[in-house]
């Protein structure tokens, strides 16, 4: 049986990226919350919260994290939807949750060299570099709280994708 993955972590942490390209290996589909999220509301997410504002937002993330969650699926989270405590306990209920883990400095590298800023809104009206570093302090307990695995996601990309490959077939063979 091919188990939901939900990729969680911070804005630059590579959710899409590694999601993509694990979806990929395993013979998975692929789902963004966010793009879903996007393509449905026909709106960026910067337009959605300004219009709407962020629980209205954060509602709409809920809604698409259960239609995204499908066995043989792996869903790239959007990096807050740990914020909630039912999204937590429904990821890990439903699937196998997997966490990039990577340092503000990487964060912060990584989102300058690919600034997508009308898809990621500032969340506090601060600088690039202290939002990040207050959003990690935030959010680091509750992505290790619903992982079940945590990678490094400083890591080369094949490397990620090839570490999560090996977690998730070792844990069918723990099954069987």
């Amino acid at each position: 049986m091919k188990q939901a993955l939900f990729i969680v972590g911070a804005r630059g942490a590579g959710k899409t990226t590694i999601g993509k390209l694990l979806a990929e290996t395993l013979s998975y589909k692929f789902i963004d919350t966010d793009e879903s999220i996007q393509a449905t509301s026909k709106m960026t997410i910067a337009d959605l919260v300004e219009q709407h504002g962020w629980e209205y937002f954060r509602t709409l993330e809920s809604q698409m994290l259960k239609m995204a969650s499908q066995d043989g699926h792996v869903v790239s989270t959007g990096g807050g939807m740990v914020l909630s405590a039912k999204n937590r306990d429904y990821m890990r209920q439903n699937g196998i949750v997997i966490y990039l883990q990577a340092p503000a400095d990487i964060l912060i590298n990584r989102l300058s060299l690919t600034p997508e800023n009308s898809q990621r809104p500032s969340l506090t009206g601060k600088s690039i570099l202290e939002e990040i570093e207050d959003i990690l302090i935030e959010r680091e307990p509750l992505y290790c709280e619903c992982a079940n695995f945590i990678v490094d996601a400083s890591l080369v990309t094949e490397d990620i994708v090839d570490t999560i490959k090996s977690y998730i077939l070792d844990q069918k063979n723990k099954i069987i």
